[in-house]
């Protein structure tokens, strides 16, 4: 990634890392969040003692009952109260100190949304079925938006408020590459940049088998699906112009739940 002159990086930062049953990532994670960022651990129903752990660490805990990856991480967003927002998940794969060049970004107003591209660092960190899933749904994406992504991986910022203006309705697996879409639509200018990738602590809940991850795919293919979105308000090229939060229309029912995703694409 190129450097990006800006001022030092800013402390105004939330970090949203969904857990379910990471109690033996959460060390580790949460060790390498920058100084001066807030960790929201959003627990989704470990039994693990997860969220006992990551409090006694130093996190913020937020509670969703309800299992789904997608939501899971709006839980995180709709409590952040940060200027700037970021996403990643808990299960030692991916740094949160990778954060900081994607928040100088977003900060500086070089872009609104920066996104990791995984590159795995050992054998055994991306199972094939797993990179053929990211890149089936890189190919469609591409389709339907014309962005040249090539991960839908789930280390990313943005600022929060258009974040929330985006009206995000998927609960499940779908969440992250919806978050994409939508902002795409709403004109929003999109980066992504290489990441290492290593080999993750744990089962992954959803795509580890082919089945999970063909079962997440067919979620994301919903998600490409759906009509041009109106909601969020088009990005006016300032991004340091932010207004009120915008909440999820009335009567915009979120997609049906489903297990809890790792990154909620195939990985």
């Amino acid at each position: 990634m190129k450097p990006v002159t800006t001022s030092p990086t800013p402390s105004d930062v939330d970090v949203v890392l969904p857990c379910l049953n990471e109690a033996g990532a959460l060390p580790w994670v949460l060790a390498r969040i920058p100084a001066g960022w807030r960790a929201l651990v959003v627990d989704n129903g470990s039994t693990d003692g997860s969220a006992e752990l990551a409090r006694e660490l130093g996190a913020t805990v937020v509670h969703e009952p309800r299992r789904g990856f997608g939501a899971a991480c709006h839980a995180g967003l709709t409590t952040a109260t940060a200027g700037i927002v970021c996403f990643c998940d808990c299960d030692a794969s991916l740094d949160p100190a990778l954060l900081v060049p994607f928040v100088d970004e977003v900060h500086a107003g070089a872009a609104d949304l920066v996104l990791g591209r995984r590159r795995p660092e050992r054998r055994g960190a991306w199972p094939a079925h797993a990179r053929a899933g990211n890149l089936a749904l890189a190919r469609m994406l591409r389709r339907r938006t014309g962005l040249r992504l090539h991960d839908l991986g789930p280390l990313r910022a943005a600022r929060r408020a258009p974040l929330l203006a985006l009206g995000l309705t998927d609960r499940r697996s779908g969440y992250p590459l919806q978050m994409v879409v939508r902002a795409a639509d709403a004109g929003w200018r999109i980066t992504e940049h290489d990441v290492p990738y290593l080999p993750r602590t744990g089962a992954s809940k959803v795509t580890g088998t082919w089945r999970g991850t063909w079962q997440a795919v067919r979620d994301m293919s919903r998600v490409l699906a759906e009509p041009p979105s109106q909601s969020g308000v088009p990005h006016n090229g300032d991004p340091h112009t932010e207004g009120p939060d915008t909440p999820v229309p009335h009567g915009t029912a979120p997609h049906g739940t489903a297990p809890h995703g790792t990154g909620g694409v195939p990985r």
